[in-house]
């Protein structure tokens, strides 16, 4: 099986909403009661966004995650999404794909609505696009209202992820938690939906903590001072928690927690885990102080193609 009707059918198996319609016709056709529709697209290419011999489940999982997460940075609850898919010839990576596709889908309740296929050239690289559709009740936060007083928090530590893809390109499969935050990320919906009324301003952390810090700060018009780093207990297993170790899980990308800005008289609601990282102010750009003190920030603040 390598064919696109054979794949077709695969996805067939998956798209059993009504809005698919069988995946029989050219387009979806949704019908949802009035209030904002959340968009988001994100493409995986073999070899940049993740490891050619990582498991295709986990390819597929990681798709659907990344774009679940944009959904999480705008309180948005899944309402479908559509698959873009390259086929390359190899029918047993197809149907794996499928297996962990319907995984993650069904985990997360985003139903497939549809999508396009297309054959790519022997020897290229896949390349694979999700678009996800989500839905919010009231307005869906952005990343430019954060305000000079706010307080800015994570949904999570940082770093993991990146020394997961560190540890496969050295050859390891351990420790299995660091791995998985690389392979498998958990987008924080149920996070998002709770603090997005809240927030002021929000995103997913998705090419490094200060990348994405400086990103919100330059939307919002103002200044961002991040005061800590929060690191899991398996990463400082693996790195420990020097000013190198730090800094290096503050630009590393893939985390996919929520960076929040909330006013300085809201709390985080109770049972959703937050760290607080740091603190919006007057005037513009980013700066670091850690333990105290002022730390020039890294020539490079995170992942950019």
């Amino acid at each position: 099986m390598s064919g696109e009707g054979d794949f077709i059918a695969l996805m067939r198996a998956l798209a059993t909403g009504p809005a698919a319609r069988g995946l029989m016709d050219d387009t979806a056709v949704l019908n949802r009661p009035a209030g904002p529709l959340v968009l988001t697209t994100d493409t995986l290419i073999e070899g940049v966004h993740y490891l050619p011999d990582d498991p295709p489940e986990d390819v597929a999982w990681k798709l659907a995650a990344v774009n679940l997460s944009d959904l999480a940075g705008k309180g948005a609850a899944p309402v479908g999404c559509l698959l873009n898919y390259s086929l390359s010839g190899d029918g047993a990576w197809d149907r794996a794909f499928a297996r962990g596709l319907d995984e993650v889908l069904g985990m997360y309740a985003m139903p497939l609505l549809g999508g396009d296929t297309v054959r790519m050239p022997e020897g290229a690289p896949r390349s694979l696009t999700l678009t996800a559709l989500g839905g919010v009740t009231g307005k869906p936060p952005a990343r430019d209202g954060a305000r000079p007083g706010d307080v800015l928090y994570t949904t999570g530590p940082v770093g993991d992820a990146g020394a997961g893809l560190r540890l496969l390109q050295a050859g390891s499969n351990g420790p299995a938690e660091l791995i998985a935050a690389y392979r498998r990320p958990r987008p924080r919906m149920a996070e998002g939906r709770a603090l997005g009324p809240l927030a002021t301003a929000m995103m997913d952390v998705s090419d490094g903590l200060l990348i994405d810090a400086q990103r919100m700060a330059a939307a919002s018009g103002v200044a961002i001072r991040i005061e800590a780093v929060p690191m899991s207990t398996a990463l400082v297993a693996l790195d420990g928690e020097s000013m190198d170790a730090r800094l290096a899980a503050a630009c590393a990308g893939d985390d996919y927690e929520l960076l929040v800005a909330l006013p300085p008289d809201t709390s985080p609601p109770g049972g959703v885990t937050t760290f607080r990282v740091g603190a919006v102010m007057a005037g513009a750009g980013l700066a670091l102080m850690l333990d105290g003190a002022p730390v020039p920030l890294p020539a490079t603040l995170g992942y950019e193609h």
